[in-house]
């Protein structure tokens, strides 16, 4: 039986990969909660779920459950998250944490006054070799670091006719393509490398100023997500101006003196998810890509150049915890989730027993509140075409 139960708010993508990832993990889920009783209804059938929630009251009077995550839409996450820390349950919140630093540092706050655990979901960190890439770094074994490059690259909204809510501002926030994946390759560098970005330079580009949809459709990763000519003379279309950024190019600077450059793309034609780092140490350079996730390349400048696969009797002990298959048998987007909510709920199992925690693996709400600065920082940076200082 499960020492847990936990229930989702959010039916599109990302909640039922929650619901998947929690049950991998352990963790009964009671329920979910749509934008509408239908979708709750749906999603609940769908996943074989014991409730569909009517609303997020309904959750918090919920005794059985102990945690909710949060994947709805950015909008709602800051009054969400708030109701959810305010009720003393346990919260998982999908970056970004909230719309502005004001609300992000407004739930830090909270969380901490409550003395519930609040995680942000920057997943990316609990593939194991990110994990070995932290320990090797972290432990001196890599030497000092010289400088760190990568970039996230997607094509979901290479054409013109590729629509979502997160282009619109007022749903998604003034960044779009630097808050939505770039958060998560600046919260992974950092966990990494134990140096945070103390200042930023940035240029920003909107490749499609304007943008076309199906009057009253919004759908994430649909099964026709691109309009095509057939639909486009059936179907009334409106333009949508869009100023969120479709790429964005970022230099940084590290504590300690490392530089670094980061880019972020959603039009970049074949690349469906595509994170990638390349740490370079003054002993070896490390180079990760998360569409071979199970394969880490170490370079050497006088020997030759090695790739450890991700195999548990090579790595280290940090890593081998976000291991649960042997060599060869492949970990990979869903085994993130399920890693990074073990380590979550075995802080709320800590907590509940009273127990000192370590340093905590997990992303928490003060890591997703230096995300949104960042971002902050880089839109700064961009209107302002100057280098500008993160504030702590």
């Amino acid at each position: 039986m499960s020492k847990f139960t936990a229930a989702v708010v959010g039916t599109g993508f990302i909640g039922p990969v929650h619901v998947e990832g929690l049950r991998r993990a352990g963790v009964h889920v009671r329920g979910i909660l749509g934008s509408s009783a239908e979708k709750s209804k749906t999603a609940a059938k769908e996943l074989q779920l014991e409730v569909a929630y009517r609303d997020l009251d309904q959750i918090l009077a919920d005794a059985s459950v102990d945690a909710v995550h949060l994947t709805s839409p950015n909008r709602c996450h800051f009054e969400q998250a708030s109701r959810v820390i305010k009720s003393g349950k346990h919260v998982v919140c999908e970056k970004p944490l909230a719309m502005n630093s004001t609300e992000s540092a407004e739930l830090v706050r909270l969380a901490r006054e409550s003395g519930v655990i609040a995680a942000v979901n920057y997943n990316l960190r609990f593939y194991p070799l990110s994990l070995e890439s932290h320990e090797r770094v972290r432990s001196g074994d890599a030497g000092k670091i010289f400088h760190v490059t990568g970039s996230y690259a997607q094509d979901w909204l290479f054409h013109p006719s590729d629509y979502n809510w997160r282009v619109d501002p007022e749903q998604g926030g003034a960044l779009r393509a630097v808050a939505d994946i770039g958060t998560h390759w600046l919260d992974l560098i950092q966990y990494i490398v134990g140096k945070k970005v103390e200042a930023v330079f940035a240029d920003l580009c909107t490749v499609h100023p304007v943008r076309q949809t199906i009057a009253g459709s919004n759908e994430t990763f649909s099964q026709n997500p691109t309009l095509d000519s057939k639909q486009s003379n059936q179907q009334a279309l409106q333009d949508i101006p869009v100023t969120t950024e479709d790429f964005g190019s970022v230099l940084l600077r590290f504590q300690g003196g490392a530089k670094g450059v980061m880019w972020v793309s959603q039009v970049d034609a074949g690349r469906k998810n595509c994170l990638q780092y390349e740490i370079a140490g003054e002993k070896y350079s490390l180079h990760w890509n998360s569409e071979s996730p199970n394969q880490l390349h170490l370079g050497h400048r006088d020997d030759p150049n090695q790739s450890l696969i991700r195999d548990p009797a090579l790595m280290s002990g940090l890593a081998n915890q976000a291991v649960s298959y042997p060599g060869g048998h492949n970990e990979g987007f869903g085994d993130s989730f399920k890693q990074l909510f073990r380590a979550v709920y075995a802080a709320i199992e800590k907590r509940r027993d009273g127990i000192s925690s370590e340093p905590n693996s997990y992303p928490t709400f003060a890591d997703g509140l230096r995300e949104i600065v960042l971002c902050e920082a880089i839109l700064k940076s961009h209107q302002a075409e100057t280098w500008v200082k993160i504030e702590e």
